[in-house]
């Protein structure tokens, strides 16, 4: 029918947007990571954002890592934190096969243990937004996820995007969320 809206969004843009929105509830001042894990047919399965597990206080945390600095193994966040991918995975309360052949939007590269889970729950096709910076840990997962048959695609493969670029985008979109928004409840 003419008259059809032509600026609409792709498939990829709709859900690595997704991605993107969800990084905005992590709670970690360095490092916003969502994701959105999607059917065949363009369904949304779950998502996930990088946080803390369930009944944890965020408000009685060492977002700042200061343990790295320290020691203090209680103090370093990294021991805490739940990855984006991970949470996606666990967030679901459908049956696992329902995964098999699924397409995972994130928008930084997952890191070694998340890529075996990743590949455990049959998702077949990784689309990442940004490199993780363990150049070395990232060899280990494509190596992994080639010999399982994941397909990785970099969603723009002409540009490789900073933390900060993604964080000010994000710090955007969600000043307009905030904007139109008259709820204020957490």
């Amino acid at each position: 029918m003419p008259g059809k809206r032509k600026e609409y969004l792709t498939w990829d843009e709709y859900f690595m947007a997704n991605a993107i929105l969800i990084s905005a509830r992590s709670k970690d001042p360095s490092n916003q990571v969502g994701a959105c894990i999607v059917t065949r047919d363009n369904k949304v399965l779950s998502v996930g954002y990088n946080g803390l597990t369930s009944g944890m206080n965020d408000d009685e945390f060492y977002w700042n890592s200061i343990g790295e600095k320290t020691g203090e193994l209680d103090k370093i966040k990294d021991y805490f934190v739940v990855h984006a991918e991970r949470n996606a995975i666990l967030n679901y309360r459908g049956s696992l096969a329902d995964f098999e052949g699924s397409t995972l939007y994130v928008t930084w590269f997952p890191c070694v243990e998340c890529t075996k889970e990743i590949i455990q729950v049959g998702i077949k096709k990784i689309i990442y937004l940004r490199m993780y910076s363990k150049i070395e840990l990232v060899k280990l997962s494509l190596q992994m996820l080639d010999k399982a048959g994941v397909e990785v695609v970099a969603y723009n493969d002409i540009k490789d995007f900073t933390r900060e670029e993604i964080q000010k985008d994000t710090n955007n979109i969600q000043k307009i969320i905030k904007r139109y928004s008259v709820y204020k409840k957490n």
